[in-house]
């Protein structure tokens, strides 16, 4: 195991990393800008370092002053978090080259799968279905409407080194695809430095369904079962549970095992996240991959009573699997609710600024276990610069219904004052009957009225 790492991050993740790597005993290096610099996350690392200025261009995802933070600390790896440099292939390169252990996949295997359209042909080859659409990228808007025409409308035009929901456009017909097809390769590019699109039928009444997996370097690899994250807002998630309420034991078992199947045959190592779209027939189309940890693992590991990070530093670390695919047992439902610093009745306006009071009052029944994912503590400043993710609430318990009640309680006890949060929403989703049902997908937010948006 390492005797020091560096952790390329801030906030919860920076100090979810630090507990994982504490109780593997290994010492912490933690970077921060100079809005971080009395940050309460800091206080968990052996050794902190300013990298830069508030802007995370110039700090967190300033490449050159992290990896200097780490020779000058004399740390064996790098934990990226997720988010800033977690999928930069050339800063997993860089690592490596520098003689650091990166604490996630290859470089070649994050370049892979981060050209969609590419991830997409190598997830077909390794025998996953994939949605109707383009193979390769699309030369021009020409190209784009003569295989819309093939498909049938509606089409969804994406960028090929996408996330978040940029450069994605939905075509209802011809007449919306000239105009989509400049507006997301714009967007495309300003985001991501690339503006090559490629397109996909679209599915009406999706659900977005993802699988956990753990690969080493000895050619084993596993699933961690499903995570449902349909509860969605402009292609941003809201809520995640593990299992999904549509994903039966069959369908878990036979598709984890192939998803695991096809990420050995890619020679694919540490965590990874391979996302499915649910069509309303029961049809699962792979749509990409995550190299990396996701914000929503907790809902993972509370089911399955497997510590993510910890196997991703023992992975990192050269360590074979402890788990067979036999091994792992899935207990129970877990959920989970991300609290973000914005206003859901303003048009989740952002809302920085100081966190007078913090306090997790409500008591879930007996039976009900609560975990609280976060860096924030009263008194705190929340920085108008990065994510507004304040902390995430987690709930487990023996069923769904359990675990929807165990977090409306615990919701309904928390207590923030200064800032407006997304509490309020999660809420209102709790008492939606049609959300506790489980009959929701990807538009449902936007259709319910929950929102309070036009």
């Amino acid at each position: 195991m390492f005797r020091r790492l560096l952790i390329a991050n801030r906030g919860e993740i920076a100090q979810r990393v630090a507990r994982a790597c504490r109780s593997l005993g290994v010492e912490t290096v933690m970077v921060h800008s100079a809005a971080d610099r009395d940050a309460p996350w800091l206080e968990l690392a052996q050794q902190r370092i300013c990298v830069g200025p508030a802007r995370a261009e110039a700090s967190y995802l300033d490449a050159d002053a992290i990896l200097q933070a780490a020779e000058q600390t004399e740390c064996q790896a790098v934990h990226p978090g997720y988010g800033f440099l977690a999928e930069n292939a050339i800063f997993a390169a860089r690592c490596e080259q520098q003689g650091l252990s990166f604490v996630g996949p290859s470089a070649e295997s994050i370049r892979t799968m981060g050209d969609k359209a590419r991830a997409k042909r190598t997830m077909a080859a390794a025998g996953l279905p994939t949605l109707p659409g383009s193979e390769e990228t699309l030369a021009d808007v020409d190209q784009a409407r003569r295989m819309a025409g093939e498909l049938g409308y509606p089409v969804l035009l994406k960028a090929t080194a996408g996330g978040g929901g940029k450069g994605m456009r939905r075509c209802e017909g011809e007449a919306d695809l000239e105009r989509a097809f400049a507006e997301a390769a714009l967007e495309a590019d300003k985001a991501f430095g690339n503006a090559e699109l490629y397109l996909e039928k679209f599915i009406h009444g999706g659900r977005h369904i993802e699988f956990q997996v753990l690969c080493d370097a000895f050619g084993q690899a596993i699933h961690l079962g499903e995570r449902e994250c349909s509860i969605q807002r402009k292609h941003q998630k809201l809520v995640e549970e593990s299992p999904s309420p549509v994903i039966d034991a069959a369908v878990r078992q036979q598709l984890g095992e192939r998803v695991a199947r096809a990420v050995a045959r890619l020679g694919y190592r540490n965590a990874g996240t391979v996302e499915f779209l649910r069509a309303d027939d029961g049809q699962l189309y792979f749509m990409e991959m995550n190299t990396r940890l996701q914000v929503e693992h907790p809902v993972t590991e509370m089911v399955t009573g497997v510590d993510l990070v910890v196997e991703q530093l023992r992975i990192a670390a050269n360590q074979p699997l402890r788990l067979r695919q036999d091994d792992v047992r899935f207990d129970g439902h877990a959920i989970e609710f991300r609290i973000n610093a914005e206003d859901p009745d303003a048009g989740f306006r952002p809302d920085p600024g100081v966190i007078r009071r913090f306090e997790l009052k409500g008591r879930a029944p007996n039976g009900v276990s609560v975990r609280w994912d976060s860096a924030i503590t009263s008194g705190y400043r929340i920085p108008p610069h990065y994510d507004s993710m304040i902390g995430k609430l987690i709930v487990h318990a023996a069923d769904r219904k359990s675990a929807l009640t165990g977090a409306q309680r615990t919701l309904e006890g928390l207590e923030v004052e200064g800032v407006a949060t997304t509490a309020s929403l999660h809420l209102r989703l709790l008492a939606d009957r049609r959300f506790r049902r489980g009959e929701y997908d990807v538009d449902y937010l936007a259709r319910s009225g929950l929102l309070g948006e036009a």
